[in-house]
């Protein structure tokens, strides 16, 4: 379409004003004024014949006088734009209706405005003329001049009216077909443009301007030749708007006639409407682009096409894959083809994108769904499709490629069909293992056994067995697993497994559970001819193979075990040193027993075993009869230990040493130590008896009896019940009969709550509560034992105590007994489990300083698995994230990735693409967003997220289309994560606002 500022403005000449009316003889020689004020005004000096004809008027008293000077002065007044010109023509039209020149006025001030292109106001005066009192010369510039007000007012009704009066003037003819002729352009009658213009087709004056215009309705009429034949002479005379339009014209017509590579010149010198572009002007230059080869150029129109629903962007989009297939861009393609396959205003281009988008899923792995499901979509739309062989063959290659095992196995359980028994027996036993990394063993056995089952590839058949063995293991089904391990090392393919490195250590571990030391020796010395890389199983394996040899009495093997491991110098050297060290005793070599004890303690000072070193070397010592030097291991034990569970023990031996001795007085002192220190523990009871003696020895039985009853723990007439109340509930619960035992406990402790045995029996009755699944019942029975000063029990209520807490949630209670664990646990797993707990609580309870403390704490354990050390990484990741250190974080999530699986894994690859795209490394961002996407697509919530990242690197690297496809998708698909889908409507919105400014076709 035309503007109205880009048409030829054809001047008008208005006529000569009848400005010399007949005056009168009589006035003549008289009005010499009035006759130079007209002289003036006729030469447009109005101002002065303004002055001069208000003069005369003021000085002369004929009414005709008047309404002429009146009348002129009005005139001059609207040529020199005063202010209530108007006005003052009315007045005249009021003050002197019988003048003649009252409908000229009108006419003159009309012409005027006219002249002065002030259209609004010409048409305000016309609309005052007399026309039956005007000249037929008069009455057709009238006509031409009001039509043209119309005209420029839009007023095509009116304009038309106007325009076809004068239609066949002489003067004003042509004039009057030319706007007749645009004004049929502009509403598309074609016919009778062409009609019109045809008719001043030899006018000069037009003949340029209607070049563009027969181009452009030839254009529109298919006349896609002439149009070009019209439009390109024009280019060289057209302005820069004009040329922009013609350009259009030209470039879509050579487009149309399919001669490509000459509408690509054309078609890049269209500067849009309004300086913006549409859908299908990025579409034309883009399919001219692929046309010639051209391929990044025409994704880069392609992908500028955003919210198309039509056959245009359809085609677009299938074009826009292709390209990108051709530039070896398949995630990309990918996208293309699947929104080309969603729409349906072509059926063969949907159907031929959907063949592609299946085969790109296949290859590459798919964000939105899983691959098999892409695969099936395929079969079910197009049953008939003679791609049906290939695909049913992709799809049975997808269940295990796709690595989306938890859909896989939805759709193989659906469809048992013989052809698909292998990938079935592969996907069984793929997310068995997924399930057993999550810890979902019960599951994941089901699954191994199911994979076992089909029996269709040996090499499966075989690891599946293995995994079955190792899940039983934890499960606790030790003789289950027992058969397995046997089964799968006597399995003829077992040595082509990557898990045969291993299995001669698990199955030792196995028999180790069942108290089978001599079988569990034979098969970690199995374990050990092989072993090479694993150090940290390796040292492992020497020191429960010397633990076997230690509890079967074969201590010289043991110490040999023990010094491998020491020499290995790994975390565990410490216990080795140690276990070899008593050994000596058991070899009746006390000396050299002593001497390897000293030797540790120089070698460990700050060793868990030192205490336990301490206490061995003082009752060496007592064994050696060397009381002396008993009496300083057991001081230097309670003085650098007093936390010790041994310091209670050390106090009661120094008091028997002195018993034995004869020392009355200095026993006793160490007795009643025992007592007044760890009142209620078994050394106390002992402590008590032996003090009994030592006073009925001496005689000073009342002393004793005053003693006693100082102590709320012994009750000495009630001794014999108290005993027997105990033993009855004890042997319940040796006996396993555990709702019996609870009763005896509770029993008991009703009747004796400060009684001999009431330490022993608070922590049974727990105990058997927490084996029973009571743990709340058994809350206040480990807190009674950790209560009381340390013992045998206190290490492993902690434990219990905490797990209680940690089931229901509760850190806040959990915490502060995970920390009393941490710093008093005598054994390594117990320390590793408050370290690692303490690490979750914390953060839990968002408190992502110390849970990062925790984290660094298990990060320092070398003993740890990789589970546990996943956990840990993720803990100090994600604390790193909720406080805004992405540099923290960052290295974090790059050491997670390395060891991380399941979840996990998906977790830090996503974050992996997301510190990447914060770096502007978009391509990388987005490999690490298709692996997410390709290895880890059960998890849908990172893979939502990941999409996310990957339309914000698709923007960065300028691809509007795949930016704004992905998210639309993200929103479409994952409405269950509304953080993400949140997320993904704020970017979109920014990146439609920023698109629009150059598409007109986008609206937000």
């Amino acid at each position: 379409m035309r503007k109205l500022d880009r048409l030829l403005f054809i001047s008008l000449t208005l006529g000569a004003m009848n400005l010399a009316a007949q005056q009168s003889n009589i006035y003549t020689h008289d009005l010499v004024d009035y006759q130079k004020a007209l002289s003036l005004y006729k030469d447009k000096q109005y101002q002065a014949a303004q002055i001069l004809f208000d003069k005369v008027k003021s000085a002369n008293n004929s009414s005709e006088v008047k309404a002429d000077c009146a009348y002129y002065s009005a005139n001059c007044a609207i040529r020199l734009e005063q202010s209530g010109a108007d006005q003052m023509m009315e007045n005249f039209v009021e003050n002197y209706p019988t003048s003649t020149k009252q409908n000229q006025a009108y006419i003159e001030v009309a012409h005027y405005y006219f002249e002065q292109a002030n259209y609004v106001q010409a048409l305000k005066w016309f609309d005052k003329v007399d026309e039956n009192a005007m000249t037929l010369s008069d009455k057709e510039r009238y006509n031409f001049q009001k039509g043209y007000c119309y005209f420029t007012a839009k007023n095509k009704k009116e304009a038309e009216k106007y325009f076809n009066k004068v239609a066949n003037s002489k003067e004003y003819g042509s004039q009057a077909k030319y706007y007749l002729g645009y004004m049929a352009y502009e509403t598309d009658n074609y016919k009778d443009a062409t009609q019109y213009f045809d008719q001043v087709a030899d006018k000069d004056k037009y003949k340029e301007k209607m070049s563009y215009f027969q181009a452009d309705m030839n254009f529109k009429l298919g006349n896609f030749q002439k149009a070009i034949d019209l439009g390109i002479p024009q280019l060289s005379k057209s302005d820069a708007n004009e040329k922009s339009e013609l350009s259009k014209i030209i470039g879509e017509s050579y487009f149309n006639l399919k001669q490509y590579d000459k509408a690509l010149p054309y078609l890049t010198e269209y500067k849009g409407k309004k300086g913006k572009w549409n859908n299908t002007d990025f579409y034309q230059l883009g399919y001219a682009y692929y046309k010639a080869g051209d391929y990044e150029n025409a994704i880069a129109q392609f992908n500028k096409i955003i919210n198309g629903q039509d056959a245009v962007a359809q085609n677009a989009y299938y074009h826009l894959a292709e390209s990108y297939l051709k530039t070896d861009k398949k995630q990309q393609a990918l996208n293309a083809f699947k929104n080309a396959s969603e729409m349906e205003f072509d059926a063969k281009i949907q159907e031929d994108a959907y063949l592609n988008y299946a085969k790109l899923s296949y290859d590459i792995g798919n964000p939105y769904q899983s691959v098999p499901e892409v695969l099936m979509g395929y079969l079910n739309k197009y049953p008939n499709t003679s791609y049906k062989a290939e695909i049913e063959s992709l799809l049975i290659n997808s269940y295990i490629t796709s690595k989306n095992y938890k859909e896989a196995l939805v759709l193989l359980e659906k469809s048992k069909t013989p052809e698909n028994k292998l990938a079935y027996q592969k996907v069984t036993f793929y997310r068995g293992l997924e399930l057993y990394t999550d810890g979902n063993y019960n599951e994941a056995l089901a699954l191994f056994k199911k994979s076992i089952a089909e029996q269709r590839d040996a090499k499966f058949t075989t690891r599946a067995i293995f995994w079955k063995a190792e899940t039983e293991y934890v499960l606790g089904q030790f003789g289950d697993a027992l058969i397995s391990f046997k089964q799968f090392l006597g399995n003829a393919e077992a040595k082509n497994t990557p898990e045969y490195k291993n299995a001669n250590y698990d199955l030792a571990y196995t028999y180790f559970k069942q108290k089978e030391y001599e079988q569990a020796a034979k098969y970690f010395q199995e374990y050990i001819n092989i072993a090479k890389d694993d150090k940290v199983r390796l040292n492992d394996a020497y020191l429960r193979m010397a633990d076997c040899y230690f509890v079967t009495t074969k201590y010289w093997p043991a110490m040999e075990a023990y010094n491998k491991a020491i020499e290995l110098k790994s975390v565990d050297a410490d216990y080795a040193y140690f276990q070899k060290a008593i050994s000596y005793g058991f070899v009746s070599r006390n000396d050299k027993k002593v001497e390897e004890l000293n030797a540790f303690l120089k070698a460990y000072p700050k060793s868990k075993y030192a205490d336990d070193a301490l206490y061995e070397m003082g009752n060496t010592y007592v064994t050696l009869n060397n009381t002396e030097k008993a009496l300083q291991a057991y001081d230097r034990l309670i003085a650098d230990y007093k936390d010790s569970s041994y310091s209670a023990k050390a106090i009661l031996r120094q008091g028997l040493i002195y018993y034995n001795a004869e020392k009355d007085e200095q026993a006793l002192a160490k007795l009643k130590k025992v007592v007044a220190e760890y009142p209620r523990s078994q050394e106390a009871m002992e402590a008590v008896s032996t003090a009994r003696l030592i006073y009925v020895d001496s005689g000073k039985v009342d002393e004793y009896a005053s003693w006693v009853r100082t102590l709320d723990f012994v009750d000495v007439t009630d001794a014999d019940l108290d005993k027997t109340s105990y033993e009855a509930a004890e042997k319940q619960y040796l006996q396993n009969n555990l709702k019996q035992a609870i009763s005896g406990f509770t029993s008991y402790l009703a009747s004796f709550p400060n009684g001999i045995s009431a330490l022993k029996a608070n922590f049974y009755l727990a105990q058997a509560y927490f084996a029973e699944g009571l743990g709340s019942n058994a809350v206040p029975n480990y807190e009674y034992v950790i209560g009381k000063s340390r013992n045998e029990f206190t290490e492993q209520s902690l434990a219990r105590l905490s797990e209680i807490h940690l089931k229901k949630n509760d850190y806040a209670k959990a915490i502060p007994v995970l920390k009393r664990l941490e710093t008093e646990a005598d054994f390594p797993q117990n320390v590793t489990f408050a370290q690692s707990n303490l690490m979750k609580s914390y953060y839990e309870q968002k408190d992502y300083p110390n849970a990062v403390i925790y984290a660094d704490k298990v990060l320092a354990n070398t003993k740890i698995e990789d589970r546990i050390k996943s956990d840990a990484q993720i803990i100090v990741a994600r604390s790193a994230i909720k406080s805004n250190d992405e540099v923290k974080a960052k290295a974090a999530y790059a050491k997670l990735l390395t060891i991380a699986k399941g979840e996990l894994a998906a977790e830090a690859l996503y974050y992996d693409a997301y510190f990447k795209n914060k770096d502007g490394k978009f391509e990388a961002s987005n490999t690490a967003v298709q692996k997410l996407a390709k290895d880890y697509s059960g998890y849908k919530y990172f893979g939502a997220k990941g999409l996310v990242i990957m339309a914000k690197n698709f923007y960065g690297l300028k691809d509007s289309f795949q930016a704004t496809y992905i998210l639309e998708s993200v929103i479409k698909n994952f409405s269950n994560y509304q953080d993400v889908v949140e997320e993904a409507k704020k970017e979109l919105d920014f990146i439609k606002s920023e698109e629009a400014k150059r598409n007109s076709s986008i609206t937000n």
